[in-house]
């Protein structure tokens, strides 16, 4: 403690007085308030003596019992109109005291921002933003790499099988056009084989120039058809 603290007392800060001072209010709202409580007590205990002078018959008590009754009740209303202004000095000393709290807390976070960005070294930075940068496309190259690799281990032996797979559902539909279609194609295709076989043993003396030379298929059926003639 130095000399001007021992001889005028320490010295309050702002913040200190404000809690000090609402600390004050506050006791004095207490006492406002207990002092109220007796009053209205002693409102009631009026009331009943003034109900029982009234049916004693005795006027003169009951009168001055009434004029006690009506300064009770002014003072309790005093007390209440005392309380709200000690209540509103107090909410606004409660705002001055939010206000000094919101100051200090700016006050340290602008020394806080002050010295990170003393610390702060943009070229270190820019350094680390363009090494993060080049080491993020590394691993995306090594990324796609794997994924390339995984995906032809894991497609290993699909071409064939899909192979099988399109060749039984093709043979499938065959077997199918087949089945609907199978007797008139064939029946016609017959029908114009034999009608091409024929014209060829019809015009094969005439055209060809000698059957020694012919197929043998073609001198058979020739043979057939002329005993049928016959």
């Amino acid at each position: 403690m130095n000399i001007l603290e021992w001889a005028f007392g320490k010295r309050i800060t702002p913040a200190e007085r404000l809690r000090k001072n609402q600390r004050m209010i506050d006791k004095a709202i207490r006492e406002l308030d207990q002092v109220r409580v007796k009053l209205e007590k002693q409102e009631k205990t009026l009331v009943g003596q003034i109900k029982q002078s009234a049916q004693k018959g005795q006027m003169g008590a009951a009168k001055i019992q009434a004029k006690d009754l009506v300064r009770t009740r002014r003072y309790v209303e005093k007390f209440y109109g005392m309380r709200s202004q000690l209540q509103k000095i107090s909410l606004r000393l409660q705002t001055h005291r939010t206000n000094e709290q919101m100051m200090q807390s700016m006050k340290g976070a602008t020394v806080a921002l002050g010295s990170m960005n003393r610390s702060m070294n943009l070229p270190a930075l820019q350094r680390i933003a363009m090494e993060f940068e080049r080491e993020t496309a590394i691993m995306d190259e090594r990324q796609e790499m794997m994924d390339d690799a995984i995906d032809d281990a894991m497609d290993v032996g699909l071409e064939e099988e899909g192979d099988e797979v399109v060749e039984q559902v093709l043979e499938e539909i065959g077997v199918d056009l087949g089945q609907a279609f199978g007797e008139t194609p064939t029946g016609l295709q017959g029908e114009k084989v034999a009608d091409a076989r024929i014209a060829q043993a019809i015009g094969g003396p005439s055209g060809g120039g000698g059957g020694g030379g012919g197929d043998p298929g073609d001198d058979d059926l020739q043979a057939r058809l002329d005993s049928l003639r016959k």
